[in-house]
């Protein structure tokens, strides 16, 4: 959707009658909705400048101009496209406008910089990024873009940035690839920005190819397919085996059933921790594509789709397939059937409103459904780890019905998490209280379980088996506040336990990629960096919120951190229904330790702060270091000698 289009004459004449904003502004309240006045100032002043880059008689007078194209699927705007041809080959030109007058460099963070938006500094991506990302999303997706070889130019233009000088950060070395791929031009750098223009735009097209964009079917490009395809082949951690490959082509037979008869539907998938939900999910956003249907990854929780774009890419630059991992408020205004699939990894995790302030949407399961043609949700009900968990299944189903959705329902059962080790989990299970478990003293010999006396001793063995290959990872239960000053500085300590003489800083906030960070293994994960991933061993430092007492084990919800947002509201709850905040609280401390010591394939090592806890944890793991020599049929007594 394009908002306004003219052709050059048309677009320099609206501006020095001073009508161009007022039908920009009566065309964006008809289209979209109502208008922010921050954008109405931004056009004015803007496209003044855009004005005075675009009179020169050498840039084609039937030249098209768009301003603010919606790409479809996305949120994201274009603020002017600049379209003609090149020679014999057509030509848009992508161009982001910025009001920009200083900017930070941000270490650690691909294309990111800080900049002053609405009176705060904000992290935000690069211009040219922005461009570049943009002009990249449309050769992707647009179909008349790749059947018309249409030629896209990104820049990016900053009219009140100062002149650029030496080591200025808006082109410091971190960002070369953006600013090489979409230059940025600045305050007097208007005839350069000119230059660029005519030596892309040699003749005019009468808006022709704004129309070809505009008009263009929305379908994955051979090329994003194919680098998709090549990105999956050769990587292990994307293997599927056993019942992922059944639940895997009974998608691909929803998919097709789903787009030739036009019937709605949802395929509902549980699964336990480490049944392997998130591989297959990334091998059918893959195939998926590949088959030409428009697919999204999606979820709740950033790290998972960070993370696993980041493995799926290798050394594909950041941008091309960013906009197949997205997040689950992504389709609050999205059109009905918009999407061929959806796939919703976590979707235990989904929330009912969207938004920083969840004042958006109605319902985030409803607003997946309504916008898929199949709609995908791997669960497990036992994750929910926060208030505004609503994810389940009941809910899916229920709004599947309303929509008149087909549902099938599958189930992933097969263990690749914990070295295959069902036994482990329904220990796990047993000990925290979660469910009655049968063996739960029993699990396959090859899975290490140890419980520390010291927490620097289980940091140290994480960090020496780290070495092999960075896949060994502690975190915590959320009973330490996250210092606000030092979220990006590795040395200021947000986690003590002062009586173990032990210090160390929570994940910092420069990276969403913690889990796999080459240097993160010196700080503490907790359950928001981690969840939907896994590491051979994970190390869990349980806090004063899980304790053991008059022979069970027992949640304080009262000692968790004033920074943790996984129980807001619980105060207000406890003040209107008492049990019911009690019971809210215990759930989600049980699943989120549950979640923590589930994210170990070879081993779960645990320290406690609680000293009875502590001994409850050893009893119980030198039962089940029994139960395991017993069935190997070693003398118990000679374990004994081992083990006592």
């Amino acid at each position: 959707m394009i908002v306004y289009e003219a052709t050059k004459n048309e677009f320099c004449n609206d501006v020095f009658e001073d009508t161009l904003v007022s039908n920009i502004v009566t065309n964006y309240n008809t289209r979209i909705g109502k208008i922010n006045e921050s954008e109405v100032r931004s056009w004015n002043n803007s496209m003044q400048f855009m004005y005075r880059v675009l009179l020169d008689d050498e840039i084609p007078a039937d030249a098209g101009i768009a301003i603010e194209f919606q790409i479809p699927h996305t949120s994201k705007r274009v603020d002017l496209l600049i379209s003609g041809k090149d020679g014999e080959e057509d030509s848009i030109i992508v161009v982001e406008l910025k009001q920009w007058d200083k900017i930070e460099k941000v270490v650690g963070k691909e294309a990111i910089v800080k900049t002053f938006i609405n009176r705060g500094l904000i992290e935000t991506t690069h211009p040219s990024y922005q461009a570049w990302s943009y002009a990249a999303l449309i050769k992707d997706y647009n179909e008349n873009a790749q059947k018309d070889n249409i030629n896209l130019h990104p820049c990016a233009y900053l009219h009140n940035y100062n002149k650029l000088s030496v080591g200025d950060p808006l082109i410091d070395q971190v960002y070369d690839y953006y600013v090489d791929q979409a230059p940025v031009f600045v305050k007097g750098g208007a005839a350069d920005l000119r230059s660029f223009i005519k030596r892309h735009i040699q003749f005019g097209d009468n808006k022709e190819n704004l129309y070809k964009i505009e008009n263009g079917r929305i379908r994955p490009s051979k090329s994003l397919q194919d680098a998709l395809n090549n990105m999956l082949q050769g990587n292990e951690e994307f293997i599927m085996i056993d019942d992922q490959k059944v639940i895997y082509e009974t998608a691909l037979q929803l998919a097709d059933k789903a787009t030739r008869t036009g019937t709605n539907q949802v395929l509902i998938v549980r699964g336990g921790p480490g049944t392997g939900k998130s591989v297959l999910a990334v091998n059918l956003l893959v195939e998926l594509t590949k088959r030409n249907l428009v697919t999204q990854y999606v979820t709740k929780n950033a790290a998972p789709r960070k993370v696993y774009a980041n493995k799926l890419k290798k050394d594909f630059r950041k941008g091309h397939i960013d906009n197949l991992f997205k997040g689950s408020g992504s389709y609050v205004n999205a059109p009905e059937n918009e999407f061929d699939v959806l796939i919703v990894d976590e979707a235990h995790r989904l929330n009912e409103k969207s938004g920083m302030f969840q004042h958006l949407g109605e319902n985030q399961t409803k607003e997946i459904i309504n916008a898929s043609k199949l709609s995908i949700f791997f669960i497990d009900e036992r994750q929910r780890v926060t208030l505004k968990d609503k994810g389940n299944v009941k809910t899916i189903e229920e709004f599947a019905k309303n929509e008149n959705a087909e549902i099938t329902l599958g189930y992933l059962d097969s263990q690749f998490r914990c070295n295959g080790s069902d036994g482990f989990l329904a220990w796990v299970d047993d000990v925290l209280d979660i469910r009655n478990t049968a063996n739960a003293d029993f699990i396959d010999n090859n899975y290490d379980v140890q419980v520390f006396s010291d927490p620097n001793e289980l940091f140290n063995v994480i960090d020496n088996l780290n070495k092999k290959n960075n896949k060994s990872r502690v975190v915590a239960g959320y009973c330490w506040d996250w210092i606000k000053d030092g979220k990006n500085n590795t040395n200021i300590h947000d986690i003590e336990i002062k009586n173990k003489n032990f210090a160390k800083s929570w994940n910092l906030g420069n990276s969403e990629t913690w889990a796999i960070d080459e240097e993160s293994i010196h700080e503490i994960g907790c359950i928001h960096t981690c969840q939907g991933l896994e590491f051979d061993y994970v190390g869990v430092i349980i806090g004063d919120d899980l304790i053991f007492q008059d022979g069970e084990v027992k949640t304080d919800y009262t000692k968790r951190a004033k920074t943790d947002s996984s129980l807001r509201g619980i105060k207000k709850m406890s003040k209107e229904d008492p049990e019911k905040a009690f019971r809210e609280a215990d759930v989600i401390i049980r699943n989120s330790y549950r979640t923590l010591m589930t994210r170990g394939q070879k081993g779960c090592y645990i320290y406690c702060t609680d000293k009875d806890l502590q001994e409850y944890l050893e009893r119980r793991v030198k039962k089940l270091r029994l139960e395991i020599i017993d069935e190997k049929n070693y003398s118990v007594a000679e374990e004994q000698e081992r083990y006592f």
